[in-house]
C-alpha cells in the first residue's frame, strides 16, 4: 500500500491573462522505505505538487484531484484540526528558502522547541534535549548557543541545517525534501544526504526528494519521477531510467550531463519552457523536441505503460521488444 498517493493532480492560480495551469494531471506513489526524486527544470510544478500535498499553497490556488491520500486517509476531506496534527508530525517537508520559511521574531530553538511542543508529549526538558540533539545531527557546532540565535544572525547554510532539524524533529513517515542542499557546501551536502537516507533506513520513513542535481539522484534515489511544464513525463527506477530513457526530454536532460558529454560544448535543448499563453494543443514539449511531427503538434500524448516508463509520449524511445505501447 501507497504511504501517499496521488492521482490526477491539477494547480491552477489565478492571473490578469486568466487561469495558469502550473500542475497538470500528475500522479505520485510512495511507499514507506521508498526514495522518490523528482526532477525537472524550474518550473516544472515540482515544489507546487508537493506544497499543494501539504495544504501550503495561498487560497487563490484552485487545487483537484482524482485521490489524495495519505497512509489511506483522504487529506482531500480531512478536517482541518487533524490535517494540522498531520502536517509537520507524520507529514514533514524541508523547504526550499529557509530564509522565508523561519519568523524573523523568534529564535531558532523556538521555533524547533513550537513544533515538538505541538507534536509530542516530551517535558520543557525532554523538547530543549532533543533540540541540542537535532542541531548535532545536522551538524551545527555550539548547539546550545545557536539555539538561542535568530535566523538573521545565521548564514543561509546553517538556516537550512536549522529547517532540516525541524523537519525530522517529530520523526516523520514521509519527508519532503525540496532541494535540501541548495545553501550548502559540497562537504556539508554529502554529510545532509548521508543523514536523510541514513534516517530514512532507520525508520523506514518515506523520502521524496526535489532535485536540479542528477548526480544526487543517481547515488540516493530508488525511482525517478521527470516533470515537464507541470506534467510529469516519464517515471522509472533510477538505474533504469539513467540506461533506458523512454521521453526525449529525460534523454536530453541525461544527455547533458558533463560525464556524457562527448564533445566540446555540451547539447542543450534549445527553445524554453511554454508558459501560460504559448501551451502546445497537442505534446508540451513538441516546441523543443527533435522528434516531434504534425501529431506530436496537436494531439495530446498518451501515458504509456510501466515497460515503457509511463513515458507521455507518441513516440517514446528506446522501447522494450515485449512492450506493448499506447496509441492516443
Amino acid at each position: 500500500m501507497s504511504l501517499l498517493k496521488i492521482r490526477n493532480l491539477g494547480v491552477e492560480f489565478p492571473t490578469a491573462g486568466g487561469p495558469f495551469k502550473a500542475v497538470d494531471g500528475v500522479d505520485v506513489d510512495v511507499a514507506a522505505g521508498e526514495i522518490l526524486a523528482i526532477v525537472g527544470e524550474s518550473g516544472s510544478g515540482k515544489s507546487v505538487s508537493m506544497l499543494a500535498t501539504m495544504g501550503l499553497l495561498p487560497w487563490t490556488a484552485t487545487v483537484t484531484a482524482d485521490e489524495l491520500s495519505f497512509d489511506g486517509r483522504d487529506l482531500r476531506r480531512m478536517p482541518p484540526r487533524e490535517r494540522r496534527n498531520l502536517i509537520g508530525a507524520d507529514l514533514a517537508m524541508i523547504f526550499q528558502e529557509p530564509m522565508s520559511s523561519l519568523n524573523p521574531c523568534f529564535t531558532v530553538g523556538f521555533q524547533i522547541r513550537e513544533a515538538l511542543r505541538k507534536h509530542t508529549d516530551l517535558t520543557r526538558e525532554g523538547r530543549h534535549k532533543r533540540c541540542v540533539e537535532l542541531f548535532e545531527m545536522v551538524g551545527i557546532p555550539d548547539p546550545e548557543r545557536r539555539l538561542k540565535a535568530f535566523p538573521h544572525q545565521l548564514s543561509g547554510g546553517m538556516n537550512q541545517r536549522v529547517m532540516i532539524a525541524m523537519a525530522l524533529s517529530c520523526r516523520p513517515r514521509l519527508l519532503i525534501a525540496d532541494e535540501p542542499t541548495t545553501a550548502l557546501d559540497v562537504t556539508i551536502q554529502a554529510q545532509i544526504l548521508d543523514l536523510l537516507t541514513g534516517l530514512q533506513k532507520e525508520t523506514g520513513m518515506g523520502l521524496i526528494l526535489i532535485t536540479h542535481d542528477m548526480g544526487v539522484v543517481a547515488e540516493t534515489a530508488e525511482r525517478v519521477a521527470v516533470q515537464y511544464a507541470g506534467q510529469k513525463v516519464e517515471d522509472q527506477p533510477v538505474g533504469d531510467l539513467f540506461d533506458h530513457p523512454h521521453h526525449p526530454y529525460t534523454a536530453a536532460l541525461l544527455a547533458a550531463l558533463p560525464e556524457r558529454a562527448t564533445e566540446k560544448r555540451l547539447p542543450t535543448i534549445p527553445g524554453v519552457v511554454p508558459g501560460q499563453h504559448d501551451r502546445p494543443a497537442g505534446c508540451l514539449f513538441s516546441p523543443r523536441c527533435k522528434f516531434a511531427d504534425e501529431r506530436c503538434h496537436t494531439v495530446p500524448p498518451p501515458v504509456q505503460p510501466p515497460a515503457i516508463g509511463q513515458a507521455r509520449c507518441h513516440y517514446p524511445l528506446d522501447v522494450p521488444a515485449h512492450a506493448e505501447q499506447v496509441s492516443a
